[in-house]
């Protein structure tokens, strides 16, 4: 079954039911705040009317059980009131003292930009101004929306990442099941080719050629064991890292235009690392390749190994133009390629190889005008 991918109506579509959905969320969100704002107004207006009947009971009346009750029971409401005569009351404010006239003054500054003050008369005469600021509840209510987006953003960015990494997951079985397809459709005509050279060998052929011929065939076995090997995990042994490096670069050397030149140095004795041999010498092979492209067929490549226990760094420099700075991650994405024909899977494969299967590490450790050094650390074997 083909899945077909979303068209540009449907992401429009996606991303403005998205706008219409959050939209609404905060209008309602507002709407809310607002209603409930003026609930509090209501009821700080009904806590200065009680307010009001307090003070002037002393002059003309009793106080009733109604406003003692509408007095006593805002509990949540900070609140300021300013009396005629300059004095303070202050309710719902915890730690602040009525003598500490700084911190007063600033609260009343704050309560006014939050609510409008409600003066508090009677027969025409001012009795007090009540600064009132917003309760807890609707303090948490204000920054409702924003949790609510950040909650809604978290949850995209979850689906988002969901999606990317099953993508990636099967992008990878895909690329594992023809890598094995491939090893299987060439296993065949090897087996054949083998058969043709040993008839040559009976026809009393000129032994080099035949002997050409069964290198090429080994080549052809070692990419075919190499494919078969994608998406699988690895067998690592014991192996000298410098006799198989040593190898995978005279092989290419070979190979190689006249025009490029090769220097390997390292230690005269052993290093002893866990090593799946086919696959490490493909990623040697790679980056040499990348290095002789990068110089467009002509220079030096250098290989040094260098051994700082309990780690074995493999060198691997050329003469080439150069890497970006802001490209020495990207290099080694899936698909990411500078040449007009590939893939751009050579060297998501070495890093593949080096950090999955042999728990190393591959980075470019310099590049500029005078070329390109890419470094592959290896843990070495411990010697018992």
């Amino acid at each position: 079954m083909r899945l077909n991918p979303p068209s540009k109506f449907s992401n429009a579509f996606l991303l403005l039911t998205a706008f219409a959905i959050v939209s609404l969320i905060l209008w309602n969100t507002n709407s809310f705040f607002r209603k409930f704002k003026e609930e509090e107004r209501y009821k700080m207006e009904i806590w200065a009317t009680a307010q009001s009947e307090l003070l002037r009971s002393s002059e003309d009346q009793d106080l009733g059980n109604l406003t003692l009750l509408v007095l006593q029971t805002n509990h949540s409401t900070p609140m300021i009131l300013v009396n005629a005569d300059g004095s303070y009351k202050v309710n719902n404010l915890p730690g602040v003292s009525v003598t500490d006239q700084e911190e007063i003054q600033e609260l009343i500054a704050t309560f006014r930009g939050e609510n409008t003050p409600i003066r508090i008369d009677y027969q025409g005469e001012t009795l007090g101004t009540l600064y009132y600021g917003n309760s807890e509840v609707l303090n948490k209510l204000k920054y409702y929306p924003i949790a609510l987006l950040l909650i809604i953003f978290l949850f995209g960015a979850v689906i988002f990442f969901f999606f990317k990494t099953n993508k990636a997951s099967e992008q990878n079985k895909l690329w594992a099941g023809m890598a094995k397809e491939t090893a299987h459709q060439i296993g065949t005509p090897l087996t054949s080719l083998l058969g043709w050279n040993e008839l040559l060998k009976a026809e009393s052929l000129n032994p080099e050629i035949t002997r050409e011929i069964e290198k090429d065939i080994g080549r052809l076995q070692t990419i075919t064991e190499r494919f078969s090997q994608i998406g699988s995990l690895p067998r690592l042994e014991p192996h000298d890292l410098v006799a198989e490096t040593q190898q995978a670069v005279e092989y290419l050397q070979l190979r190689s235009s006249k025009l490029i030149q090769f220097r390997f140095q390292a230690p005269e004795a052993p290093i002893m690392v866990d090593l799946n041999r086919s696959l490490y010498n493909w990623t040697i092979e790679n980056l040499v390749r990348n290095g002789i492209d990068a110089m467009k067929g002509r220079g030096q490549i250098a290989i040094d190994i260098v051994a700082e226990t309990p780690w074995v760094k493999i060198l691997i420099s050329d003469t080439g133009q150069g890497i970006p700075k802001n490209h020495w991650t990207r290099i080694f994405d899936p698909g990411y390629t500078t040449k007009k024909r590939g893939w751009g899977l050579g060297l998501s494969l070495v890093r593949r190889i080096v950090e999955e299967y042999h728990k190393g590490r591959v980075k470019v450790l310099t590049s500029g005008k005078e070329g390109t050094v890419m470094q592959i650390t290896l843990r070495m074997k411990e010697t018992p």
